[in-house]
């Protein structure tokens, strides 16, 4: 059984989904980031960059154990695994790759961002604030285009281009976006948020995610913890 230690965040339901969609037995095993766990020695040895989601699989490539951080590697790792949702032809495959490059590249960051400066941060930079969300408009425009002459980010087969990137624009309206103004991607945004595994991925440790309650709180997920050194 794989075992997932991760949090409600659209990084981790990258990976709820994705073993939903695959069928893998797992374990999801809460990494509280608002309290701090993603910074203790145990998570730590399994993901360096303090960030969720990791796995440890017992069963990795060569019958041997393994454990792996960074959610578009654990992607492509169960992909490989299951044979699921990566084409096996180069030319198949790279296309996905690229728009799988561009979520982690770009939609990930940029929109996690434009969600900071307009949700989290203590003071409202307007300069900040106008950057990502015109940043955000712009990337969904990408998609938007891209949708319009494929049925899906990586082609004509749904893929973990798509896996990694419907997360993340589950909160569209805190990044200041009228979905309507994107019917294509609107359109898809709505065929996967209707495939049962994804509806399973995404209540994955919902009981657990809460809006940030204190200062104390604020401070580990945004302030001078994140930076000390371990």
């Amino acid at each position: 059984m794989i075992d997932v230690f991760s949090w409600p965040t659209p990084n981790g339901h990258k990976i709820h989904i994705m073993l939903e969609e695959c069928g893998l037995p797992y374990r999801a095993i809460p990494i509280n980031i608002g309290a701090g766990d993603q910074f203790k020695p145990e998570f730590l040895a399994i993901s360096p960059n303090n960030k969720i989601p990791a796995i440890t699989d017992p069963d990795g490539p060569d019958g041997k154990p393994i454990s792996l951080f960074e959610s578009g590697a654990i992607l492509l790792y169960l992909a490989g695994k299951t044979g699921k949702f990566l084409p096996a032809g180069d030319r198949a495959k790279y296309e996905v790759l690229q728009w799988l490059m561009f979520q982690m590249g770009g939609v990930g960051p940029m929109l996690g961002q434009a969600h900071h400066f307009r949700m989290y941060a203590p003071e409202k930079i307007d300069y900040a604030i106008d950057r990502y969300t015109n940043e955000a408009r712009r990337l969904y425009g990408v998609i938007d285009r891209r949708l319009a002459r494929s049925p899906y980010l990586g082609g004509r087969e749904y893929s973990i281009a798509d896996i990694a990137t419907f997360p993340w624009l589950r909160s569209w309206e805190n990044q200041g976006i009228v979905l309507d103004e994107y019917p294509h991607l609107k359109a898809w945004f709505e065929q996967i948020a209707a495939r049962p595994a994804v509806q399973r991925g995404v209540k994955v440790l919902a009981e657990h995610r809460k809006p940030i309650r204190d200062d104390k709180e604020r401070e580990i997920l945004f302030g001078k913890t994140q930076y000390e050194r371990r």
